[in-house]
């Protein structure tokens, strides 16, 4: 899949609605791109808020699609894999589907072995979001909206969330989930692109991407990958990318358990610096096209993910078959499991407060070492 949606207004970023395709169901799915004048674009489908196509240039200037992802709607329903969701209302895991608000036990779906993962099989990267506004300028503008009722996927209160794009011509795609609701309830919303700056029809791995987490200390997990409580620092073990690192360079360490129990990096990092902050948090390269990626975050932390569970059953745009180590992803969010967590920062959102978690993923490209 290339598009050729390209920006045609010079020091304005194009937007425009797309073509609607139909769900097996016989729903509409809309979609929104935003290009601009430098070689980016971003294709964003209605269905889970999906980033299906995000085209950035090499240090030649080649455009490359450089998140994995399918080229249908419907696929994204048939072989869910997160792919450049919107994921909610909880991202990541939550222990045996329980927590506790007030006094009262909630339970949920337990989708991820005995402990309930992104919100369950019908979050937010499986509904329609309603396209509620698309503007070009400086930056190009998408808005979405989702209103989830009480109850859904087990979670009290209504939940209204508004998802915004906004793509610069300094090649920066922000990303801003808000929420408010009617009643005390948990929120973590984040977004959950596999990224392969190689681009997704290369057909090489991630492993020699170099990562960066301004990260100092990480959550290690029990063996159902649940934090157990501790903050770990990262000094002396695979988890310290203070400098740069390849993906593959320690993950195959068999002296630390934590790379075992997750069968490589997945794992919550804790992001240095003040929380509600927008704040660097990671930078990765590709040694190969030069691109770089570098998100800053107004989480606490980054949940990073080497793509440990691809397993050449989903096949992607490129009709490549997509294996492990094939992406990598940054969820910027709270910690996993924090409801039941007196110590981790709190996903608690009551009635007048307005949860908001901001991202930013700045691209360029490293020239070419001589």
């Amino acid at each position: 899949m290339v598009n050729s949606f390209n920006a045609s207004v010079t020091g304005e970023v194009a937007a425009r609605r797309g073509e609607l395709e139909t769900l097996a169901d016989g729903r509409k799915v809309e979609c929104v791109e935003l290009a601009n004048a430098r070689g980016m674009s971003v294709r964003i489908l209605a269905l889970g808020g999906v980033i299906q196509q995000l085209l950035v240039p090499d240090r030649d200037g080649r455009a490359a699609d450089v998140v994995l992802g399918y080229a249908t709607a419907q696929q994204y329903l048939d072989q869910p894999q997160y792919f450049g969701a919107t994921v909610g209302r909880y991202a990541n895991r939550i222990a045996a589907g329980k927590f506790t608000l007030d006094g009262k036990q909630y339970e949920l779906e337990t989708n991820d072995g005995p402990n309930h993962l992104h919100g369950g099989t019908l979050g937010f990267d499986k509904v329609l979001w309603k396209v509620e506004s698309v503007a070009a300028g400086s930056p190009a503008r998408a808005v979405l909206t989702y209103i989830s009722p009480d109850g859904e996927g087990g979670y009290p209160g209504t939940l209204q969330v508004t998802a915004t794009y906004t793509l610069g011509d300094d090649n920066e795609l922000g990303i801003e989930y808000r929420a408010t609701t009617d009643r005390p309830t948990i929120a973590n919303i984040t977004h959950h692109s596999y990224f392969n700056l190689a681009g997704e029809a290369a057909h090489t791995d991630v492993l020699n991407h170099r990562v960066m987490l301004f990260a100092s200390q990480y959550t290690p997990v029990n063996k159902t990958m649940i934090p157990t409580g501790e903050r770990r620092s990262v000094a002396g073990t695979p988890f310290d990318f203070r400098q740069p690192h390849a993906i593959g360079e320690r993950i195959r360490d068999g002296s630390d358990e934590q790379l075992h129990l997750g069968r490589g990096y997945d794992h919550n990092f804790i992001i240095d610096g003040e929380p509600g902050r927008l704040r660097p948090a990671a930078r990765v390269e590709d040694p190969q096209s030069g691109r770089v990626l570098e998100l800053l975050a107004s989480a606490p932390g980054v949940q990073f993910y080497s793509g440990n569970f691809l397993d050449a059953t989903s096949v992607g745009k490129s009709r490549r078959v997509y294996r492990q180590a094939d992406g990598f992803c940054l969820e910027p969010q709270v910690f996993p499991d924090s409801p039941n967590h007196a110590d981790f920062p709190s996903a608690r959102l009551n009635p007048g407060q307005t949860y908001v978690n901001t991202l930013l993923l700045r691209f360029s490209a490293a020239p070419r070492s001589s």
